[in-house]
């Protein structure tokens, strides 16, 4: 029997640990996040959070497609919708990102889980114009899928691999300490801004954290 960390595949069931993992990690921590945004915007980021995973929670509960596909975009729909910024449509596009790019698979290998990834990364980027250093989510989204495609290209194990990414996300979110912001609310602070972490792209660190977690829980 293959350790957990040798995993090679998982299904809708893995995910959907994943997923709920990411919701648990978010509600611990949302008080965090708002403590975050009040240093630099209006404080309400935890709150817009634990809104998004309290509707995610039971977005999974009651989701009867039974197909990876099926999953995400349903996530996607309901993220999509939540007011507060651009957090929900943002989030929301990163599933339906994944949603369009799962297909008809219901197996993922630590390749199309990486794959997977990028499309949702993929299709944030097409929504914003913000960079690696414009202290955004972008900031932790996108050395995760770096962190999962490298994974991918030496066929490590999935766990091994998602550790990798939440660890990624993990510094990117501390490196935006260092930024300035340069969108949403707190580019008007300005270099005020310098030497706070970002909450967005702390909260994609939580979500990544929660993914690992997730799955090697089950």
């Amino acid at each position: 029997m293959k350790s957990k960390n040798a995993m090679t595949a998982i299904g809708v069931k893995e995910f959907i640990c994943m997923i709920q993992g990411a919701i648990r990690k978010v509600k611990e921590e949302h008080a965090l996040l708002s403590r975050l945004d009040a240093a630099i915007g209006d404080g309400d980021h935890g709150v817009t959070m634990l809104r998004a995973m309290n509707l995610s929670e039971k977005a999974v509960a009651a989701d009867k497609s039974s197909d990876l596909q099926g999953l995400l975009y349903n996530l996607g729909w309901t993220l999509l919708g939540i007011d507060g910024g651009s957090t929900g449509p943002l989030l929301g596009t990163w599933f339906l990102g994944m949603s369009e790019f799962a297909g008809n698979r219901q197996v993922l290998d630590v390749q199309t889980l990486a794959a997977t990834f990028e499309a949702g990364l993929a299709a944030v980027m097409k929504q914003t114009k913000a960079q690696v250093g414009d202290k955004t989510m972008i900031d932790a989204l996108l050395p995760a899928v770096e962190a999962l495609k490298t994974g991918a290209a030496a066929n490590h194990g999935i766990a091994e691999t998602l550790r990798a990414a939440a660890n990624a996300a993990h510094q990117g979110a501390l490196s935006t300490k260092g930024f300035k912001a340069r969108f949403g609310k707190a580019k008007f602070a300005g270099e005020r801004t310098v030497g706070h972490q970002d909450p967005g792209a702390t909260s994609i660190s939580l979500m990544f954290q929660g993914f690992a977690e997730g799955l090697a829980d089950q």
